[in-house]
């Protein structure tokens, strides 16, 4: 059985994230083999060239280029892939004139994130609604997102996002994080998300001064790089010292997340609803307790009062009394990241993603007598 994944780039995200650890997870199946399309040179995750993927490369310039049909399509003809599976609203389009012409199965994995107030004018609901009936399968990785997309209910299923806790065997021991971050305080919290107009830094930030004039036991780390990283650096300041640090891009967030007595995720909720975050996932398989906004997919994952706090968009002073409150319990910490580790390797561990999408394979193929080359 051959699958051809089809994306944008290999950027730092969620998304690619989860493809690649789908990628890492079918290599159990003796059976499957995959290649890689990507409309972009950026490769941020190197370990795509140590697992052998064969990789092709078809530049998106200008973007809106018509010919990556034709070039997709003779791709495909070389392949000869059994399934065309996309991740994103564009490789869904770009995939769906080869897979038809073909005769190559579809699975459509665009739905990533699950908006609140998504119009019928919004162009991530208009390439659904184009590439959906083309579709032998559409995907989401969270219910929400399902519903946000009006995804047909007879031809989808969500497939929740798989952690690989192979990440975690091997971390940089925590006093050498604390040494490169300069904290000396007993307690840090944390966000890792990119510095994007869909992460609600400006929320976590203010927390963070609320927090951080209330008491000095605590450092925040603000983990990630992005456009509205300078503005945020602006608000804060230097009025607390080192107390919030901004790391800018880094490549061990496992390590860094360890020393985290509680993960946090504010998203900006009239720009983004999540799908389900990596960096919660993350956070949980670390056995940290989780302070998260409300909204898109994140109750499906957090489960509040028991792995973490759900907080209402854009109310820093919630944020910061949730915080605190698991800083002054520390039982009530240990015991939601106890929990929130035992739902990672219950409901979202990786075996079971991939087992999951290597069933689905044979589900289309076999839902027609196809089978595979």
């Amino acid at each position: 059985m051959k699958i051809l994944l089809i994306t944008d780039s290999l950027a730092k995200g969620g998304k690619e994230r989860r493809m690649l650890e789908l990628m890492k997870g079918l290599r159990n199946y003796p059976d499957v083999s995959y290649e890689l399309v990507l409309f972009s040179t950026r490769i941020d995750y190197p370990e795509i060239h140590e697992m052998g993927v064969k990789v092709h490369i078809l530049e998106r310039k200008p973007k809106k280029d018509p010919r990556v049909f034709g070039r997709f399509y003779q791709i495909c003809k070389k392949v000869q892939p059994d399934v065309i599976h996309s991740w994103g609203s564009m490789p869904s389009i770009y995939a769906v004139p080869a897979a038809r012409r073909l005769n190559i199965k579809l699975i459509n994995a665009m739905i990533a994130d699950a908006p609140a107030d998504m119009g019928i004018t919004d162009s991530r609901f208009l390439r659904g609604k184009l590439t959906f009936p083309f579709s032998d399968m559409v995907l989401g990785n969270s219910e929400a997102g399902l519903r946000s997309y009006q995804a047909p209910p007879e031809k989808s299923q969500c497939v929740y996002n798989g952690f690989d806790f192979r990440r975690i065997e091997h971390l940089l021991p925590a006093d050498e994080i604390r040494r490169k971050f300069e904290i000396e305080t007993p307690h840090v919290v944390g966000m890792i998300g990119a510095f994007a107009d869909r992460k609600d830094y400006d929320t976590y930030l203010k927390a963070a001064m609320h927090v951080c004039e209330n008491r000095d036991d605590v450092t925040f780390l603000a983990v990630g790089a992005g456009k509205n990283m300078e503005t945020c650096q602006q608000m804060v300041g230097d009025r607390f010292g080192n107390r919030i640090v901004f790391t800018g891009m880094q490549n061990n967030v496992e390590s860094i997340i360890r020393v985290f007595t509680v993960g946090v995720l504010a998203t900006n909720h009239k720009l983004h609803g999540e799908g389900i975050s990596n960096a919660i996932l993350e956070y949980m398989a670390l056995g940290k307790p989780v302070v998260a906004t409300i909204g898109g997919g994140t109750p499906e994952i957090v489960l509040d009062g028991e792995t973490g706090f759900l907080v209402p968009p854009a109310e820093p002073e919630q944020l910061a009394e949730k915080v605190e409150y698991i800083i002054d319990h520390p039982d009530l910490a240990f015991d939601m990241g106890a929990k929130g580790r035992a739902r990672i390797e219950t409901t979202f561990n990786l075996q079971d993603m991939a087992e999951t999408y290597y069933h689905l394979y044979h589900k289309v193929l076999n839902a027609h007598g196809v089978h595979s080359h």
